[in-house]
């Protein structure tokens, strides 16, 4: 029986690209923002394009932060992509001005240090050993990466007795976040849905958590 995932729909993201990519990935799939839906469904996928600011006003205008919250309580998955991983972030800093995020993982969301910006086409990433997004991946396999900001520290390190998140990176100009695994709640900054076989190797891996 396949999974049942929500794509939330709180005004930002590649909605329909989404929604192909995990069914053809083998999840049944709802696009919506209806809260009992997305509260109860088997996975959670948040996506997210454009500002920080505007994403966190669109996901708090459909209590997509509370929604989230509740999942983590209870243990259910959730994966955000690109903006929708951000915004799970402390804070995120654009043009000098602070927005508060979802705070469930410390971190601030700034600009990447290099000298072409936005980010964009196909990388590689470095995976830690044990990861469970890509597994059965080789290390050069690439994604497709569409940013101008990211989070370049990784602040959260977990105290005796709990899993240590598990953190990739990639490199443009400077290193920054590529993916975290932190029990049921993940993230990537590439866009799965727009990075072929590889992304569809990776949401079938997180199908396999649910």
């Amino acid at each position: 029986m396949s999974k049942n995932v929500v794509v939330l729909d709180y005004g930002s993201g590649n909605l329909r690209s989404a929604e192909r990519a995990l069914a053809r990935a083998g999840a049944g799939v709802t696009v919506t923002s209806d809260y009992d839906a997305a509260l109860n469904c088997d996975g959670l996928f948040v996506p997210g394009v454009g500002a920080f600011e505007a994403c966190v006003t669109g996901l708090k205008g459909v209590f997509g932060d509370r929604i989230i919250g509740r999942r983590l309580a209870a243990g259910r998955p959730v994966l955000g992509v690109c903006v929708g991983m951000q915004i799970l972030f402390e804070r995120g800093v654009e043009h000098g001005a602070e927005t508060p995020g979802c705070g469930e993982w410390p971190g601030t969301v700034e600009l990447l240090d290099a000298p072409v910006l936005p980010h964009m086409g196909w990388n590689t990433v470095t995976a830690p050993e044990g990861s469970v997004l890509f597994a059965g991946m080789d290390p050069d396999t690439r994604f497709y990466f569409v940013h101008s900001y990211g989070v370049r520290h990784w602040e959260l390190h977990a105290g005796p007795g709990f899993a240590e998140p598990l953190v990739t990176w990639a490199e443009h100009g400077v290193p920054f976040v590529a993916a975290v695994e932190n029990g049921p709640l993940m993230g990537t900054q590439f866009h799965p849905e727009k990075s072929g076989d590889a992304g569809a190797a990776l949401l079938r891996n997180w199908l396999g958590t649910l």
